[in-house]
């Protein structure tokens, strides 16, 4: 059973930045992709950065040139780096990870975090 914690949200102004972790534990050393969800105030979960089969993140456009996920493997811990936050950035910023790639594209990852808040006040 793989657990994922998040770390690393909170309030900012616009322009800011935040820093997201996720530390994943409990895996058996078998490959697992993993990425970054979020939901805002009446709007369904999207996908935000998402690993993909090549090693690379995919990226929403709305974040794109914005947001910057890494991956490290040692620690088994995935990073969301959030410049430039616009209040539309807010939201509850989900971990997620399964052993299919297409499954967590499609958004029905395994494996999912508590969540943690992303508030971007103007």
């Amino acid at each position: 059973q793989v657990k994922l914690v998040e770390s690393g949200g909170g309030s900012v102004q616009a322009g800011g930045s935040l820093r997201l972790s996720c530390a994943a534990s409990g895996h058996d050393g078998s490959r697992i992709y993993m990425g970054w969800f979020r939901q805002a105030p009446g709007k369904e979960r999207e996908g935000v950065a998402l690993l993909a089969s090549n090693g690379n993140i995919g990226y929403t456009d709305t974040v794109k040139g914005r947001f910057t996920g890494s991956l490290d493997n040692a620690k088994n811990t995935l990073y969301l780096q959030m410049n430039s936050l616009k209040p539309e950035d807010t939201g509850v910023y989900y971990c997620a990870a399964d052993p299919s790639v297409y499954k967590l594209w499609a958004g029905s990852g395994r494996y999912w975090g508590q969540g943690t808040q992303v508030t971007v006040s103007s």
